[in-house]
Formats: C-alpha cells, structure tokens, sequence
C-alpha cells in the first residue's frame, strides 16, 4: 500500500531548509507521495528514514545525475507513460559526440563550440547538455584531459576497454562523468569502476532479457545509478526496445528495467539522424547522443525537446509590459498583443520582417493566446485598458492610437471607451502586419 504525504512526512527530519529544493519538509514529502522527487535529494535523511520509505517513496524510474554543480545533468524521475498523464520533469539531455583522436587544437575547438552553442527560442535560451568523448586507438584519457580544462558540460566517457576508461578516470571523475558503458564482456571491471569514483554507468546489452540481467547484477553488485542502453540500431527496434522499456519501469515497477535509456541518433545522412534523434527524445530517452552539430540540425532536436518537455498547463510565456521592436520613436505605431510566447514572438517577428519600427503592449493573459484568452475574457476591454495606462507606453508615444487584433474586433468599441485611445483593427493573422502598417496607420496618425 502506498504512503500517504503525511505518512512519509513523519519519517522526515523537519527541519524546513530546504536543501531538497522545496521550502518545507512537507513539500518534500508531497512531492515524496507522488513519485516526483527521490529521498537521495534530502541531505539529511536517516538510514532508519531511507529503510523505511525508499521502496514507497522512489519513482518507478530513478533519477540519474551526471556532472556536478549548476551544469550537472538530472535525467529519469519519470512517474507516468504518457506526457498527458501528468508531466515529464526531467528533460531528456542531448550529447554531442566527439572523436577523441582529433589534433588537440581541433578537439579544444570542437568541445568549446558545444559548449558555447545555444538558442534562443520563443524568449528562452536553450544550451546542449553532454560532451560524448568517442575512445578511438587509446586516445580517450587525453582527450578527457583537454575536456576537463576545456569543457563546462558533463562527460560521457564512450569506450569499450576498462583501462581507457580508468585512465580517463583518474583525469576527471571528480566532475561525476558517466562511464558507457558496460556489456557482458567488460561487465565486471566497468561496475568495479562505476564503484571505485562513484560515477554513474550505461549498461549495454545486445537484447532486452541480456539488458535485465545485466542491470540485475550490478544492482546486487551495488552499482545503484544506471542508465540502460539496448544496443537497437535501426528505427523499428529503438522504439519498440524503449517502449519496453518504459512500460516495464512505470506500469510493472520493474527494478532492473527503472533507470532512464540513452540512444544514439542513426541514419545515413544528416536528416535521418534529425528524424532519428525526434524519435527518441519522443520515446523515451533519458540522452540523445548525435554527431550533429550545425545548428540548422540540432534546432529541430532543441524544439522537439521543448514541445515535449513544456508543460500544458503552464504555457510559455513572456512578461506582461511594453517592447521596442527595431528603434520605434514617438510617432510609432502602438500594437496590442497576448503574453503568450509564441503569439509575441509570431508578432515581432512579422513586424521586424517587414522592417517595422513599432511598440508592442503584451497584455497578462496568463500565456494564452488572443482568442482564447479573450474567450476566458482574459483579454477584455478593461484588462488592457489597464495595462496600456501601466505599461508605461503613454510616455513614450505622443498619439493615443493602438491597434487591434482583427480577430477581436468586437472589443474595439469597449477598449476606446475604457482607455480613450483611439482603437484601429489591424489584420486577423500577424502575417498581415507589414502590409496592414504602411499605408493604412501612416494615414490614420498623419
């Protein structure tokens, strides 16, 4: 029978200090009740405390760490098969792949544009997350050495051979790297590495029931953080081995089975491996490793993440206020928008692209979009009127004339009344703007 929050809040300390991330102890165990958080995260737990709530408190899929400090990586954590469920908290990392056999200049090169690469996306800028340092002819240990000086992402030390691995080790394990990965062949001194500098370890085998068995033993053998890995290597196979998977860690609680997967993205040219890597961040992999790295490949993995990852019941938004597209001055037009990031940045984006120089006025609609919001009347007439008189947009233009979307036309006659602007109805779709702009409000403000 599973623990209640108040059950599993008895057996905590009490001590409200949130070094577990949340302000109070019966937060955590809240958050303890419904699968969302691990005891590990709870820096003063007791052994008595860990004996009686690991096997009610724990996720069905553990949380992994990889690296250490503000850059660290937590994958896994999942409680539920499908997003619409409840939600996924642990976004899936992406690892970008590198050859340890590079010249060194090459290698600081490449491992610091992975480092540097980010994007700015509906107002949010996402980086990658890995560096997967590809052991070829012995090279893995140096290779370690110039990414430890270089690199401030986490590691995946990618190699077959223990000794690489240990040498590469004793470089950098103080920064937690995951070690990937162990197979039947290595099996025994991988776990006793992933032992010996306490860093977490892919298993790898080359069927699912070898992949159980595999993760079985090093969890006798006392290896506890694992990320599994089962060697699929075509579409077909990838999802229906991470499919597997995930049913087995959520729906059957099965042990061996409950750590997040990694998986590399295949094909034979660069889209297939976009195609690939959108696959198994859909379904379900804890890290997506790719080659890729121009920036036109690795957008559509950032946005798939982003669409998978975001939370439906808490829509992206940008803050509520006014915003300067290109240099707008006094006579500027004046156009009123939702909070909602992807209407926003859809608007700006039409009116820079029609070389529009125009103040935006983003009204709080709870990041939803014009007509839903105005459905949820989030977007009424005295809403906005109250935003353009806060705002501050009255200082900055000498007209009182806004514009509209057209879809909400109905509200134009209200919002004069409620603000005294003059109201303009612009076109329905933003795609309009710069044709609407030109003649039509340069007319209305002369």
């Amino acid at each position: 029978m599973a623990l209640t929050a108040m059950d599993i809040y008895k057996n905590l300390p009490k001590t409200n200090c949130g070094d577990c991330g949340v302000p109070t102890c019966l937060a955590f165990a809240m958050k303890l009740a419904q699968k969302q958080a691990s005891l590990d995260e709870c820096p003063h737990i007791t052994e008595e405390a860990k004996e009686a709530l690991s096997g009610s408190s724990a996720p069905p899929m553990k949380i992994i760490t990889i690296g250490t400090g503000e850059k660290a990586l937590k994958i896994g954590g999942e409680t539920v098969l499908f997003r619409h469920e409840e939600t996924f908290h642990h976004p899936c990392g992406i690892a970008i792949q590198v050859n340890s056999n590079l010249p060194e200049d090459e290698l600081r090169q490449q491992i610091s544009t992975i480092c540097e690469t980010e994007f700015d996306r509906v107002g949010m800028t996402f980086r990658l997350d890995l560096v997967a340092l590809v052991d070829n002819d012995g090279n893995l240990p140096a290779a370690a050495a110039v990414a430890q000086q270089v690199s401030s992402l986490p590691l995946i030390l990618v190699s077959d051979d223990p000794q690489a691995v240990r040498a590469a080790l004793e470089v950098c394990a103080e920064d937690r790297p995951l070690i990937c990965a162990a197979d039947a062949d290595n099996f025994a001194e991988m776990t006793g590495l992933a032992q010996e500098f306490s860093c977490p370890l892919a298993i790898r085998g080359e069927t699912l029931e070898q992949l159980y068995e595999l993760s079985e033993k090093a969890l006798e053998a006392g290896v506890a953080d694992l990320i599994l890995d089962s060697s699929a290597c075509d579409s077909s196979s990838v999802l229906q081995d991470q499919t597997t998977i995930r049913r087995a860690a959520i729906k059957e609680k099965v042990k061996p089975l409950g750590f997040p997967t990694i998986g590399i993205a295949i094909g034979d040219d660069e889209i297939d491996k976009v195609t690939s890597g959108c696959e198994l961040i859909a379904k379900y992999a804890g890290i997506v490793v790719t080659d890729l790295l121009t920036r036109d490949t690795l957008l559509p993995l950032i946005t798939a993440r982003l669409n998978i990852y975001t939370d439906p019941q808490k829509p992206i938004q940008v803050e509520s206020g006014v915003y300067e597209v290109g240099e707008p001055d006094a006579k500027s037009p004046v156009l009123i928008t939702t909070n909602f990031s992807l209407t926003y940045y859809t608007v700006e984006a039409d009116v820079s692209a029609g070389h529009l120089d125009a103040w935006i006025v983003v009204v709080d609609t709870e990041g939803t979009s014009v007509l839903t919001a105005w459905a949820a009347e989030d977007f009424t007439p005295e809403i906005i009127a109250k935003t353009i008189k806060e705002c501050g947009i009255e200082d900055k233009v000498d007209h009182r004339i806004g514009v509209l979307p057209g879809g909400v036309a109905v509200l134009s006659g209200d919002l004069e009344e409620a603000s005294g602007w003059q109201i303009v109805v612009g076109p329905r779709e933003s795609s309009g703007i710069p044709a609407f702009f030109k003649p039509e409000y340069t007319q209305r403000i002369g």
